[in-house]
């Protein structure tokens, strides 16, 4: 059985844009067909003051399991530079500039709370810089917890982030 993934990725480091270059090749190479991308976005940092980011959102198909993508997820953000993830202190997240960032947006329509992962992503819903790249890859998409298709979610969204398309994918299929 395919199943249909979601992935969000950003860069703040480095040369940002070979960043999320490479870290697509790897995710095609390593986890499934990317049968959808959307453009790359440029936004500011988000929860905290550093350089600004390049962001995208790509769909998969890929017979492996959740556990299999968030293994090669985080194994894609080690080869690529990544040292740590998102440490946190008294529950409140420290960001960090990072090379990329890899995070699942979505697994089919499965809703996951495990010590390890939570599927949907917990916060997709209050960040323009996800919810825009969506909305140009999958905007029929129904989040399975809120009932609320993606132009939904991103005019109920309060983030006043400021977002520009920093390079069009013109197709917005596979790599």
């Amino acid at each position: 059985m395919l199943n249909r993934i979601y992935l969000s990725l950003g860069s703040n480091s480095g040369n940002r844009l070979k960043n999320i270059e490479h870290a697509l090749e790897l995710i095609n190479e390593t986890i499934g067909t990317i049968i959808a991308r959307s453009d790359i976005f440029e936004t500011q940092s988000w929860g905290y003051k550093d350089a600004d980011y390049l962001n995208c959102v790509v769909e998969i198909q890929s017979e492996s399991d959740i556990v299999n993508i968030l293994n090669k997820t985080q194994e894609i953000e080690k080869q690529s530079g990544r040292t740590s993830k998102t440490e946190h202190i008294n529950k409140t997240p420290i960001y960090k500039a990072r090379s990329i960032d890899i995070d699942i947006l979505f697994y089919n329509s499965d809703i996951i709370n495990s010590e390890n992962l939570i599927i949907p992503h917990p916060l997709l819903h209050e960040r323009k810089f996800v919810l825009l790249p969506l909305v140009q890859i999958a905007p029929e998409f129904l989040h399975p917890i809120f009932k609320k298709n993606i132009p939904e979610l991103l005019s109920l969204c309060t983030d006043i982030s400021i977002i520009s398309v920093k390079k069009t994918n013109t197709n917005k299929k596979g790599l």
